[in-house]
């Protein structure tokens, strides 16, 4: 069984920081192209950031233009865990953020981590 699970999030001023993390099980985490996911109220689910992995492009990543420059995609296969650095966090940043292979398991999407940025 294909299991996501997100944290990490919460409120954060315009500016700021925060490190996402997602625990993957399931899955052979380190063969597969992972991506970090968002949902903003009232828009469709959007890629932000993925990373290949064994068998696709090692550690290559590309992220969104939007959030280019500030946001960083790690894994450590050793614990198959995902992770997400947002630096420079902007309003537009606030949304549900999930994690997922890519292509997603479609059936599988955890409960995402809350990422809010306001003053």
């Amino acid at each position: 069984q294909v299991q996501f699970v997100e944290s990490g999030g919460g409120l954060v001023q315009p500016g700021g920081s925060l490190r996402l993390s997602c625990a993957a099980s399931g899955i052979i985490f380190r063969i597969d192209y992972m991506a970090w996911y968002r949902q903003a109220p009232g828009k469709q689910r959007e890629l932000v950031a993925r990373i290949g992995g064994t068998t696709t492009s090692t550690g290559s990543t590309n992220y969104a233009d939007s959030v280019k420059g500030r946001f960083t995609i790690s894994r450590d296969n050793t614990k198959n865990t995902l992770y997400l650095q947002m630096n420079n966090l902007e309003p537009e940043d606030t949304a549900v953020y999930y994690c997922n292979r890519v292509p997603a398991f479609v059936n599988s999407w955890g409960q995402g981590t809350q990422v809010t940025v306001s003053s």
